[in-house]
């Protein structure tokens, strides 16, 4: 057998620590620590090890670690994983609900399964049929649900956006001080990108690919009511005569918005990014 490459070890190491990422998101982070490799290349590397999707990463990662290993929503995703798989062979969910609980299942499964979708490989390279396999249905059983990939694409923003939203402004809710306020609140932003499920990352992360100013209109008014969230977070602190608030709110979302790019599970916590963001926000860094 050939020695193993500095990038497949890489690309297995990133299936052990990030099972969730798609084949985009892995090779772009690879990209980002000077290795070269396409998505195509890293779906060929994970076929080589029986690893080509999230449930065989996930399954591997819980035989090799333990399912201690798994988080919460690593968890969430392998259920609904074996769920998928066993709708695709026509088997009944276990929780007893027969039928009825079917669509309400297969219309959740197919949410989740365009949100990985769009955040791995884009709104433009990402079709129905590609939705479908992943679920394990077949085109017509999504079209049944979702009229076309733009109803689809609208209907994961919007829940995603409300969920997220309903959960921000809570743990903002919860703090005293305006600082102590914003802090919660991205606390609870960035732990829904790297923990949340799959909608509320799409939701949280900013990831609207599509070269579709007539989608990207639509997408707006759901990003510009949780933004409002932060603005008025923002405008409540106390900062230094002027300051650009508005700036200073974009700088704050965009960093946090890119942390999926770069999170590694194990070392800081999500709450733990937050906070250090906050802190630089609040204090500075110059010495």
């Amino acid at each position: 057998m050939a020695p193993m490459t500095d990038t497949e070890a890489a690309i297995l190491q990133l299936a052990r620590e990030a099972p969730e990422l798609g084949q985009v998101a892995v090779a772009e982070r690879l990209r980002s620590e000077g290795l070269r490799i396409s998505p195509s290349g890293v779906r060929y590397l994970w076929q080589k090890h029986g690893l080509e999707t999230a449930v065989k990463r996930l399954h591997a990662l819980e035989e090799g670690r333990g399912a201690e290993a798994l988080t919460e929503a690593q968890r969430r995703l392998l259920e609904r994983g074996l769920l998928t798989e066993r709708l695709a062979r026509g088997e009944q969910a276990e929780d007893g609900a027969g039928k009825e609980q079917e669509p309400t299942e297969r219309r959740r499964l197919i949410l989740d399964a365009a949100a990985r979708l769009f955040s791995a490989e884009g709104y433009d390279r990402t079709s129905i049929r590609d939705i479908a396999r992943n679920v394990g249905l077949l085109p017509g059983s999504v079209y049944h649900y979702f009229p076309s990939k733009r109803e689809l694409f609208l209907a994961v923003h919007r829940e995603g956006f409300e969920h997220t939203l309903e959960r921000v402004r809570e743990a903002a809710a919860s703090g005293g001080d305006p600082w102590e306020c914003l802090r919660r609140a991205c606390e609870a932003h960035v732990e829904g990108i790297v923990g949340g499920t799959s909608v509320d990352r799409l939701a949280g992360s900013n990831l609207a690919t599509a070269q579709n100013d007539e989608l990207l209109n639509e997408i707006r008014p759901h990003r510009a009511a949780y933004e409002t969230v932060f603005k008025t977070l923002i405008d409540a602190l106390p900062l230094r005569a002027g300051t650009d608030r508005s700036l200073l709110r974009l700088f704050l979302l965009g960093g946090m918005n890119w942390v999926y790019l770069w999170y590694r599970e194990g070392k800081r916590s999500p709450r733990e990014i937050a906070d250090a963001m906050v802190d630089m926000l609040r204090s500075g860094v110059q010495p």
